[in-house]
């Protein structure tokens, strides 16, 4: 499996803590460029004030390490605030 897929699949398994849908069908990974051995994710939360922010970019930084990515930077920004899509907002009932 090359890198991009397996960094996929370490968003598509890795669930908000809040509202326990996978970072990626969610929408909150923005960008991600890869490199030999570096990953540079850019990415948002649900809101500005999510409690659990600190958490998610730790816990996915070690993911990220874990399938042998030696540099991993997690860039957070809210431009564009995060806006739920269609199918998201049809999983949460809202």
């Amino acid at each position: 499996m090359d890198k991009q897929s397996l960094i996929k699949e370490v968003f598509q398994q890795y669930q908000d803590p809040e509202i326990g849908v996978d970072v990626w069908t969610l929408g909150l990974i923005y960008n991600v460029t890869i490199n030999e051995n570096s990953v540079h994710v850019l990415m948002t939360f649900t809101s500005p004030m999510c409690p659990y922010g600190p958490h998610m970019v730790e816990d996915l930084k070690n993911l990220i390490k874990s399938k042998g990515i030696k540099d991993v930077t997690i860039e957070i920004t809210f431009e564009p605030p995060w806006q739920p899509s269609d199918e998201v907002r049809e999983m949460l009932g809202v």
